[in-house]
């Protein structure tokens, strides 16, 4: 299958034993990606959701085991795809021991960074102008947008200060919204950006459950990718809490998984009673063992080596025995984020 036109949906494990689905040509050999020059390499990870006594592993400890595998890697950069805090004005050391890491490290803001505080307070604690914005580096452009206005009679307005909570029943396409004024300033980076593309949000662009712009945005960037062959390489969401991969127009889409838990509607009790009493929602989490993130290496042919990362459901409790196996879009929980390799076509 030629993966420039393909749209392919793949589960929770690696591309590498899936060779038939994308084409052989698509694969590329681990051995190829030593040899091309180009290469960035860079670490990314996606709600780990910081809010001591209210979700577990509620320590600095947990982001540093993230902050050590992006450094023993070797990382150019790190970037998180949001629910990095639930209030950033508030927990300043937590935010700076990241703003201020050896490795260059960058937010991508989520609905619940603007919890705690106003959105001004969380734009100032991440070092930020604004929610959206780009920058390049390594030759390649990372473009990061801000998936959290909702719109109200008529009206584009920023989550902050939890005030979304309030329109979780408004008519469908109200929540996780770009706007029209960003989805301009995303046309245009993308097309005038010297370097390929990766695009990352909270809010995915390619779940039918994700942001009710993702048709406008996916729309975008395969039109750039027909003009400008591998302009687009790769499109990483948080926010859905689960693993997947899927291939639009020759653009990896890859739903990354929570660093740290996955969100159950209806509590459980399957946790330990001091679980249950030190943190507030414990009762809503089914938990992982370890703080997974991926390390991810770019080479200038189109390769895209993602470097997952496997974890265990904590203490034993899995998603069936708090009565949700899966998702409302077939996606599986999984305490794990896949590993895969691939070429995408460059034009080159």
């Amino acid at each position: 299958m030629d993966i420039s036109s393909s749209s392919t949906s793949l589960g929770r494990r690696g591309f590498l034993s899936s060779a038939a689905l994308l084409g052989a040509s698509a694969v590329l050999p681990a051995a190829a990606a030593s040899t091309v020059t180009g290469a960035l390499k860079f670490c990314a990870f996606a709600d780990i959701h910081y809010y001591p006594g209210v979700f577990p592993h509620d320590t600095r400890a947990w982001l540093e085991k993230i902050l050590a595998r992006a450094e023993s890697s070797a990382c150019d950069m790190v970037i998180h795809m949001g629910d990095f805090t639930h209030a950033p004005a508030k927990f300043r050391d937590y935010v700076d021991f990241y703003n201020d890491f050896k490795i260059p490290a960058y937010h991508t803001i989520g609905n619940h960074d603007d919890d705690g505080n106003t959105h001004e307070e969380t734009l100032a604690a991440y070092r930020l102008t604004r929610g959206y914005y780009h920058f390049d580096r390594g030759g390649y452009r990372f473009v990061v947008t801000d998936t959290n206005h909702f719109l109200h009679d008529g009206v584009f307005s920023h989550y902050s200060k939890s005030n979304y909570h309030k329109f979780w029943k408004l008519a469908p396409g109200a929540l996780s919204r770009l706007g029209s004024e960003q989805l301009e300033w995303l046309k245009d980076v993308v097309e005038n950006s010297p370097y390929p593309v990766v695009v990352t949000s909270h809010a995915s662009f390619e779940r039918v459950n994700g942001s009710p712009d993702g048709t406008a945005v996916r729309k975008i960037l395969a039109e750039a990718n027909a003009r400008h062959p591998g302009r687009v390489r790769l499109v990483i969401n948080g926010h859905h809490h689960h693993d997947h991969v899927r291939i639009l127009d020759g653009i990896v889409y890859l739903d990354l998984n929570s660093a740290n838990y996955d969100w159950v509607d209806k509590p459980h009790a399957k946790y330990p009673a001091d679980y249950l009493k030190k943190w507030k929602l414990a009762k809503n989490t089914i938990m992982w063992d370890d703080p997974i993130s991926a390390v991810i290496t770019l080479t200038a042919d189109g390769g895209i080596k993602v470097e997952g990362q496997k974890s265990r459901f904590h203490l034993g409790i899995t998603p069936a025995m708090a009565g949700y196996p899966i998702d409302d879009r077939g996606r599986l929980t999984t305490p794990d984020i896949q590993s895969f390799e691939l070429r995408v076509p460059t034009g080159a």
